[in-house]
């Protein structure tokens, strides 16, 4: 009978650890005070507080009952284990080897949390992306990305919004915002923030020839409504016009699109894809107030921007990323050096390993 007690030693400490680094004591007398608050009758009477209460609530009793559940596994293997070697039933083996490998595959996975450590890591993201150098091939690479991160999002079991698009001159995007709502959304994509660089033989050159593209893309954290900042009507240019593109379902044929140009700070925000030009207004209200405090965060720091990272040029030389098709297929992360060959999986959204890379190199700048 094959002794496990090393391997489910390490993984009752590793269940030990995540009740740390998930601060369970504190999150039951946390949940105890907010099921009270839930039970108020008057709780719905400020739905903005409520619904603060109830989605704190929900993360809150998440992070208890995983860790019950984990303690629960853990216990379960421990006890097999003891009967298997009691009984010297080698039939055991398998079944306390799958669960051995499938709790250290679920603790890995929420390891990850111990790495988040900013103040708006668990937030829904806002995400723009926008092609740079490269004419028609990075409006391409642009929709390419696009298309790679909404596909990392539902993987995750993440919502995705298109908020607005806008269609390239030849072929793909000129830039495009989505919102991608999910727990550690925007802590997870923290590590994909910046320029991407593209080098493939272009499918627009008549003579195959190798181009290099470029597309950026930025990330920001959605707002509590406490957070949002103020807004002066007399500081914004409404621009109202048809939406265009795939959009998706609900894109009105009317000038129902919105674009609001915050004048004193110069950014531009739009988004076409509500049902109407009210709700597209407020979800660019939304968008921009984001922006907005992304900008005042990062201008409260004195040093490097953690927040919105190196601002760089969307051109060669400023890529955080490369992904290479030819002459040979390999993507590779200039900050973490980490790398894959798998290009397609990577580009049909597998890209958590570059995440991860990216958290643990993160930590270790920061010492």
């Amino acid at each position: 009978m094959r002794d496990f007690s090393d391997v489910l030693s390490d993984l009752r400490k590793r269940v030990e650890d995540a009740r740390g680094y998930l601060r369970v004591d504190d999150a039951r007398a946390r949940l105890d005070e907010l099921e009270i608050a839930a039970a108020e009758p008057g709780l719905w009477d400020d739905q903005d507080q409520a619904r603060l209460v109830t989605t704190e609530m929900a993360s809150v009793r998440a992070d208890v009952e995983l860790v019950g559940a984990l303690d629960g596994s853990i216990s379960d293997l421990e006890t097999l284990h003891e009967l298997a070697r009691d009984e010297d039933d080698i039939s055991l083996e398998p079944e306390i080897e799958l669960g051995c490998s499938g709790l250290a595959a679920e603790l890995d996975r929420l390891e990850l949390r111990a790495l988040f450590t900013g103040d708006h890591d668990e937030r829904d993201a806002i995400c723009s992306i926008s092609s740079g150098a490269g004419g028609t091939d990075a409006q391409d690479w642009a929709d390419m990305l696009l298309r790679q991160y909404t596909r990392w999002a539902q993987r995750q079991g993440f919502a995705v919004e298109l908020d607005d698009r806008n269609d390239g001159q030849e072929a793909g995007i000129s830039s495009a915002t989505i919102s991608i709502k999910g727990r550690y959304a925007y802590g997870m994509l923290q590590a994909e923030k910046g320029v991407h660089r593209l080098i493939r033989i272009s499918p627009f050159d008549s003579n195959a020839r190798r181009q290099t593209a470029f597309a950026a893309l930025d990330v920001v954290p959605t707002l509590d409504e406490a957070e949002t900042p103020d807004i002066r009507e007399e500081d914004l240019r409404i621009d109202t016009f048809r939406s265009s593109g795939a959009g998706g379902q609900h894109v009105n044929v009317t000038d129902s699109a919105v674009r609001l140009t915050h004048l004193p700070s110069g950014i531009v925000v739009s988004c076409q894809n509500q049902r109407s030009q009210l709700q597209n207004r407020a979800k660019a209200m939304q968008i921009l107030a984001a922006r907005l405090a992304e900008r005042a965060r990062a201008e409260r720091q004195a040093a490097v921007d953690k927040l919105s990272g190196d601002k760089r040029d969307n051109a060669f030389g400023s890529q955080i990323r490369t992904y290479t098709l030819a002459p040979y297929q390999l993507v590779k992360d200039e900050r973490t050096k980490h790398e894959t060959g798998n290009v397609a999986a990577v580009l049909d959204g597998d890209v958590n390993s570059f995440i991860e890379a990216w958290l643990h190199w993160r930590r270790r700048e920061q010492g």
